[in-house]
């Protein structure tokens, strides 16, 4: 190369080295959490809806299609009721069949005596043999045998047909309606189930590792969704002895001992056992904070210069205002409560305030 060609590259050589250097990216803010701790007992809690201690899951006790049904969720109704109606013709028409088959015996019966009456005077007479009257009177027993049978199925047959309207045997309100007009129904399908007045209860699925906690007898906390801010006395009633096939949970029931107006069937409630078994001391952190990280809890750790680290944690139990841990955190940590899934390991954030961690 030239040597004045050189010198003339100078400044601009010069001129790249005073480049400025690219700026360093931002740290991501974030929300802080401090931890604190907690309560030594874990506190369960469970959705459930609000039940009538009694109820009845009603039915007919023939099968037929079903043709009226005369209330709806929520109605009251009274002791002796109907409720729904069957297609009663083919009863009426088995009534009827069953009825002429009782006059037909009816008939040979008046026939048999008679007959019996006759040969009792021709056997006076010598006219007929021992053996001939006999039979006579084995026929009339017969006949009035065959008019017993054609009487019991008469009476079947009457029942039955009153058995196409479905009544109620006691007062209550409808709390589900499970089967509507036109539907063909089996005999004992439920077709209506009518709640009585008086207790309310809450019906609830507890875990296998909860049953133990929620034995008859225990005492329990009871809140309703639409009044959060009312609380009711409630002890658990009874627990199924033996899981759903398809939930693995048991099914049991909370008595609500102090029900007012208020409480109606179908409401949504929360149950909430405190001071179950205890299992350490545990931290409630927001729900946000906890995430899953390779099938473990886990959370982001902020240490003092400001960079997240990712701790496993353990969650005892997981609650509407957030998740009680029993393990992996201390009292005074800082973590990080919103955006977990978008942090790595090592990175630098900044607490949303704008104070550096």
């Amino acid at each position: 190369m030239k040597p004045y060609i050189a010198l003339s590259l100078l400044p601009l050589l010069a001129a790249c080295g005073d480049k400025p250097a690219p700026p360093s990216p931002q740290p991501r803010v974030v929300l802080a959490f401090e931890v604190r701790a907690g309560a030594g007992a874990t506190v369960s809690e469970y959705s459930g809806e609000v039940r009538a201690r009694h109820e009845a899951a009603l039915g007919f006790r023939v099968g037929g299609k079903l043709v009226e049904r005369r209330v709806e969720v929520g109605d009251r109704v009274a002791a002796g009721q109907v409720l729904a109606r069957l297609d009663a013709g083919d009863l009426s028409q088995s009534q009827r069949g069953a009825e002429a088959q009782q006059a037909a015996a009816e008939a040979e019966v008046r026939f048999a005596r008679a007959e019996l009456e006759r040969y009792r005077g021709l056997h006076t007479q010598k006219f007929v043999s021992q053996a001939a009257l006999e039979a006579k009177e084995t026929a009339l027993k017969a006949a009035e045998e065959k008019l017993r049978a054609a009487g019991a199925q008469g009476v079947i047959a009457r029942n039955q047909t009153t058995y196409a309207d479905l009544s109620s045997d006691r007062p209550g309100v409808v709390a589900a309606v499970l089967a509507e007009a036109g539907q063909v129904v089996a005999a004992g399908q439920p077709v209506l189930r009518v709640a009585q007045g008086g207790e309310r209860e809450v019906v609830i699925a507890l875990p296998e590792n909860r049953v133990a906690e929620a034995a008859p007898g225990v005492a329990a906390r009871v809140t309703l969704w639409a009044l959060p801010d009312k609380a009711y006395q409630g002890r658990v009633r009874e627990v199924a002895p033996q899981a759903d096939a398809i939930t693995r949970t048991y099914a049991a029931r909370v008595a609500i001992t102090n029900a007012d107006a208020q409480v109606r069937l179908g409401q949504t409630a929360r149950v909430l056992f405190q001071g179950g078994k205890p299992e350490g001391k545990t931290t409630l952190l927001p729900s946000g904070a906890v995430f899953q990280k390779d099938k473990q809890a886990a959370v982001w750790v902020i240490a003092a210069d400001g960079r997240v680290h990712l701790r496993p944690v353990q969650v005892s139990a997981w609650r509407e205002d957030g998740a009680a841990v029993s393990a992996g955190v201390s009292e005074g940590e800082r973590i990080v409560a919103a955006g977990a899934y978008k942090l790595m390991e090592g990175e630098t954030v900044r607490v949303a305030d704008g104070r550096r961690p």
